[in-house]
């Protein structure tokens, strides 16, 4: 029972981050001139959190919640670094400091580290 439970919390986790980091996209650039622009990253996010959360939902494979931990640990330790330092662009991927909290923000960044420990704890469950 545990293990459904902690399956499904990490499905909607990364749903979450899914829908925000798609809905957000079309308010950033898509492309830079040297480069990918935010709107594309975010997109490239969303659909990531979609694939591994279906991928989770139908196999919840120790694989699965590794790659869950990735795509939902990544995307919060991304928000909080770009949240708190400002980063310039490197290479194809533009600066994106962004200093302030705002809800589609906030509610990604909790989904993301809820759905990234509740992989860890999901990796434990599949030993």
């Amino acid at each position: 029972m545990a293990r459904v439970v902690v399956r499904l919390l990490v499905v909607a986790a990364l749903a979450i981050d899914a829908v925000v980091h798609l809905q957000l996209a079309d308010y950033y650039p898509s492309a830079v001139p040297d480069g990918i622009g935010q709107g594309n990253l975010f997109r490239i996010e969303g659909a990531a959190a979609a694939v591994v959360g279906l991928y989770l939902l139908l196999r919840g494979s120790r694989a699965a919640y590794v790659a869950a931990f990735l795509i939902a640990g990544g995307g919060v330790l991304l928000v909080l670094l770009y949240r708190y330092v400002n980063v310039p662009a490197f290479g194809p991927i533009p600066a994106m400091y962004e200093p302030v909290w705002y809800f589609q923000k906030s509610l990604s960044a909790i989904a993301e580290a809820a759905g990234a420990v509740l992989a860890l704890v999901g990796v434990r469950l599949r030993r």
